[in-house]
């Protein structure tokens, strides 16, 4: 049960909204086998006075339309993360037009003891959500 918080600056339209959810809800899908229903996506659209950020981060221009992206979501490897960050920046591309220097992403990690929703049935052997057939299993595998 991910949570994904997007915080971008105030403007967008409704349609781009849901192309960013739509990208980043099917790298999730795809990279770490969430259900397809398994989709919490909070928008913060802030005003630009409250949205600070130099012009140019790690040596890179960022426009205008930079987004930030903080993902809530139960232990990852580094290689399950690093293959979630760059099929995200190829999603936003591809369904909503954000290039990749305008997506900056974070990852919160948190313990699957600490996610609950009506519903949500967890499989003990491997801490993930019982319907996510490709999870991962055995002693590494902690939801």
């Amino acid at each position: 049960m991910p949570l994904i918080n997007v915080y971008l600056r105030q403007g967008t339209t409704a349609e781009h909204r849901r192309n960013v959810s739509l990208g980043i809800h099917s790298a999730m899908v795809d990279v770490l086998k969430v259900p397809q229903d398994d989709q919490f996506h909070v928008f913060h659209e802030v005003s630009p006075d409250n949205f600070q950020m130099q012009p140019v981060v790690f040596g890179l221009r960022r426009s205008e339309r930079a987004m930030f992206v903080q993902i809530s979501v139960n232990h990852r490897t580094a290689e399950q993360k690093a293959e979630l960050f760059r099929v995200i920046v190829d999603r936003l591309r591809l369904f909503a037009d954000v290039p990749e220097e305008d997506v900056l992403m974070m990852i919160n990690e948190t313990a699957r003891e600490n996610w609950w929703a009506a519903g949500r049935v967890v499989n003990p052997a491997t801490g993930y959500d019982e319907r996510m057939n490709d999870a991962p299993t055995g002693a590494g595998a902690t939801g």
